[in-house]
C-alpha cells in the first residue's frame, strides 16, 4: 500500500504533444485560431502536397515519392481511392493529411501564457496590468470556447531576486480570472514555477495557492501546478543526490507535470550557446534522470524547444524566385531540425515538448505521428499475439515471465491514443477492448482474462 502511495502508476488522462510559450502581452482569446493560420498557411506555402512535405523531413518512403506535381495528385488519388497501407508512400501520405486535419481542428494542445523570458523583465506596473488583462482574456475565451484544451501560465522563478515580481504575478492573475468567472478555472489549467532548485520553492508556491483560494471563489486545492528543470541543481543536489521527487512532495498533491528547459540547462553545464542543443549528451543524462527519479509517480514529463525557427529570410508579397527558394530551403532546413529533435524526445520515452512558434506546430505533429505509425503493424501483430499467447499460459497454468515486454506493447497504445496518432479502430484491431487497454495494465488484462 505504501509502495503504492508513492508510485501510483501513469495517470490515464490525456497528455498533451506539446506545450507552447508566448509572451503574456500578446495572449487573447482567440490566439489559438490565430496560430492555427499562421500554422497552417507556413504548412501549405512550405509543403503544398504530401510529396513535399515526405522529402523535406525524409519520411519513411520519400524516396520512392515523385516531384512532378501532376505525379503526385494521382498518387494522391490513388491512395486516396484504395487506402493500401502496403503501398510505400502510404505513411507519408496519412501524415501529411493527419497534420492537415490536426491543424485545422486543434492546432495547439496546451499554451502557457508566459511571464517570464517570453516577456522579460518589464517595469512593475506594466506586468500588473498585462497580469490582469491576460486573466480577462482567458476569462473571455472560456466563454467563446476559444481556449486550447490545456492552458497555464509561467511566472518568474522563486529566486532572491524575483520571487516578490513572481507571487505578484500570480496573485493579480489568479485572483483576476477567479472574480471575473466567479471562481471557475480553464480545464486544465496549471501554473509553472521555473528553474527550481530547492523544495521549498515549491512549499512557497503551494503557500500562496492556499492564500488564493481562502481570499477568492476558488476551490480549496482547485489550483495545480507543474516544474521546470533548468540546473544541474535539480538533477543533483549539494548531497549529490536527485531532489525531484523531494521538490513533487512538497507541492502536496498539486505537481502534474515537470518539464526540461534546454537552453537553461546547457547554459548551467558551462556549453557555449553553439553546442546548446537538444540533442546533447548532457540533456539526455538529465532526461535519463528525470525519467528514474519520477517514473510510475504519475508527473508527466515533457522536453524542451528547437530555438531554431522555421522562418525564411525574405518577407513581403513581391519575392524575386531566387528568394523563395531561399525561404523554402530554409524552412525545410529547419522543419528537418526540429523534427529530428521531436523523434529523438520520443524515442527517449518523453512524449511532450515545447513549440515556440506556429511554423514547428507541423514539425511537432508529423514527428508524433510518424513515430507511432511507423510501427503500427508490427505492434498490432505482436500485442495480439502476445496476449493470447500470456493468457494461455495464465489458463493451463505455465509460468510467463515476460510481462514487461507486454506492457511496452501496451504502453505504445496507450500513448499513440492519448496523443490522436492511433484511433480507437486501430487500437481495437489488437484483440483487446477499449476497457481493458484503459487499464493501463498488462497484468489486469491477463487477469481479467483468467476470470472470464
Amino acid at each position: 500500500m505504501a509502495f503504492h502511495q508513492l508510485y501510483p502508476g501513469d495517470k490515464p488522462d490525456r497528455q498533451p504533444v506539446h506545450t507552447v510559450y508566448g509572451g503574456a502581452d500578446l495572449f487573447s482569446a482567440t490566439s489559438a485560431e490565430k496560430m492555427g493560420k499562421v500554422a497552417m498557411n507556413t504548412l501549405t506555402t512550405y509543403a503544398p502536397n504530401f510529396a513535399v512535405f515526405a522529402k523535406a523531413l525524409q519520411l519513411q518512403g520519400h524516396e520512392t515519392l515523385p516531384t512532378n506535381d501532376q505525379e503526385v495528385k494521382l498518387l494522391e488519388d490513388s491512395l486516396a481511392k484504395f487506402s493500401d497501407k502496403n503501398h510505400p508512400a502510404y505513411l507519408a501520405y496519412t501524415v501529411y493529411n493527419k497534420v492537415k486535419e490536426k491543424l485545422g481542428r486543434e492546432p495547439i494542445e496546451d499554451f502557457r501564457i508566459d511571464f517570464e523570458d517570453g516577456f522579460g523583465n518589464r517595469s512593475w506596473e506594466e506586468e500588473d496590468a498585462t497580469a490582469e488583462q491576460a486573466a480577462k482574456e482567458v476569462a473571455k475565451g472560456m466563454k467563446q470556447g476559444s481556449l486550447p484544451p490545456f492552458i497555464g501560465i509561467r511566472i518568474k522563478p522563486f529566486t532572491e531576486d524575483l520571487k516578490d515580481r513572481g507571487s505578484r504575478t500570480l496573485d493579480i492573475f489568479v485572483s483576476t480570472l477567479a472574480y471575473e468567472t466567479n471562481g471557475k478555472l480553464p480545464d486544465n489549467f496549471v501554473v509553472m514555477l521555473p528553474k527550481v532548485t530547492i523544495p521549498e520553492q515549491v512549499a512557497a508556491l503551494v503557500r500562496f495557492f492556499e492564500l488564493i483560494e481562502a481570499n477568492t471563489p476558488l476551490a480549496k486545492g482547485a489550483l495545480q501546478c507543474e516544474m521546470m528543470v533548468e540546473t544541474t541543481q535539480a538533477v543533483l543536489d549539494a548531497d549529490g543526490k536527485n531532489p525531484l521527487r523531494k521538490f513533487v512532495l512538497a507541492s502536496e498533491g498539486r505537481m502534474k507535470a515537470t518539464a526540461f528547459g534546454t537552453y537553461d540547462y546547457t547554459a548551467s553545464c558551462n556549453i557555449t550557446a553553439k553546442y546548446q542543443d537538444m540533442g546533447h549528451q548532457v540533456c539526455d543524462f538529465a532526461h535519463h534522470v528525470m525519467k528514474v527519479a519520477l517514473g510510475s509517480t504519475g508527473v508527466w514529463l515533457s522536453d524542451g524547444a528547437t530555438n531554431v525557427m522555421p522562418i525564411g529570410p525574405h518577407r513581403g508579397d513581391i519575392l524575386t524566385q531566387a528568394q523563395m527558394d531561399e525561404n523554402t530551403d530554409v524552412v525545410h532546413r529547419t522543419w528537418k531540425q526540429a523534427y529530428d529533435h521531436s523523434r529523438h524526445s520520443l524515442w527517449k520515452g518523453l512524449y511532450q515538448g515545447w513549440d515556440l512558434h506556429p511554423a514547428q506546430f507541423p514539425t511537432r505533429y508529423a514527428a508524433v505521428y510518424s513515430f507511432f505509425l511507423e510501427s503500427y503493424e508490427e505492434a498490432t501483430h505482436r500485442l495480439k499475439t502476445f496476449v493470447e499467447r500470456a493468457a494461455r499460459a495464465t489458463l493451463t497454468g505455465e509460468v510467463f515471465d515476460d510481462a514487461a515486454t507486454g506492457q511496452g506493447l501496451l504502453n505504445y497504445f496507450l500513448t499513440g491514443l492519448n496523443c490522436g496518432a492511433l484511433s480507437e479502430a486501430e487500437a481495437l484491431a489488437t484483440g483487446l477492448t477499449i476497457e481493458e487497454i484503459q487499464t493501463r495494465s498488462f497484468f489486469k488484462i491477463l487477469e481479467g482474462r483468467r476470470k472470464d
